[in-house]
């Protein structure tokens, strides 16, 4: 059989696109920071957070300086209760497994780490009081509260990791980690064991000064803490300087606030000329 020349071979049909991916729903985006740390590299659109690690401690211990502490705070922000610091020594050989930033933690975790870190390690706390943070200021109060951490550990450290911008003035090398408590390891154990005990007290203080809530928000000015600031006033264990706290004392106890002179104001002056004092009108002013 002949076929026409000039015939058309029939087109071929277009392939078939392939179906776009179906979107992932928001909620299976997210992924705990645990499970962040073990995704393999590589993969798109999942930002891995890796865990503190215990590598410049052994850094050190490789020049032969030991031992090396180091320390946390918990509780700058609230509008109550203590700060609350802690300095923790790690025994290399007994490390527990887990130990991470307590804010990335639940509070099941930290209770259990805190309890591992307190029988593996050196563990010394020390607690600035609300006075003192009134006195001092939040930042002073936070460092003199790191410092005596320090001093109060079992063994004198010679040298010392502090998370945050500021070193401390302690007998030993100190060096200062911004965001050391997601870096080094034995920063993240002091966070746990600051961010514990700061917890328990917070709550022991409930008991003392029921209404407030100290329990459930440790102190910070969430929405039921405000409230009950407003409708109470301030307790003996809030700081006083903290604006949300300094307007429930202006309003539940205005005589202890001390008026402030304004030093725009115009005071009139009253001037008493002697009638005996002659005035010469001619003489130009």
């Amino acid at each position: 059989m002949i076929r026409d020349p000039s015939a058309k071979t029939p087109a071929k049909a277009a392939p078939k696109k392939k179906a776009a991916p179906k979107a992932v729903p928001a909620k299976a985006a997210k992924i705990s920071a645990a499970d962040a740390a073990k995704v393999p590299a590589g993969k798109k659109g999942i930002i891995a957070v890796a865990p503190p690690s215990f590598r410049r401690e052994r850094a050190l211990i490789k020049r032969g300086v030991w031992p090396v502490a180091g320390c946390d705070e918990a509780g700058r922000g609230p509008l109550a209760g203590p700060v609350v610091a802690a300095a923790v020594i790690l025994d290399p050989d007994r490390i527990p497994r887990g130990i991470d930033d307590s804010k990335r933690l639940t509070a099941e975790e930290r209770e259990k780490l805190f309890d591992k870190i307190c029988a593996t390690a050196q563990v010394s706390v020390a607690v600035a009081s609300p006075a003192r943070i009134d006195r001092d200021n939040i930042l002073r109060a936070s460092l003199w509260a790191l410092k005596r951490a320090v001093v109060a550990l079992p063994e004198a450290p010679r040298h010392v990791f502090v998370d945050g911008r500021d070193r401390l003035d302690t007998a030993c090398d100190c060096e200062a980690v911004i965001g050391g408590d997601g870096i080094v390891l034995s920063i993240a154990a002091a966070s746990i064991v600051a961010k514990v005990t700061r917890d328990r007290l917070m709550c022991a203080l409930a008991q003392d000064c029921p209404g407030y809530g100290f329990e459930q928000h440790k102190g910070y000015a969430v929405p039921e803490h405000l409230d009950a600031l407003d409708r109470l006033g301030p307790s003996i264990h809030h700081r006083s300087f903290f604006a949300p706290v300094a307007a429930a004392r202006a309003k539940h106890m205005p005589w202890t606030v001390e008026p402030v002179q304004d030093l725009f104001s115009v005071t009139e002056v009253e001037v008493q000329v002697e009638a005996s004092v002659e005035i010469d009108a001619s003489v130009s002013l």
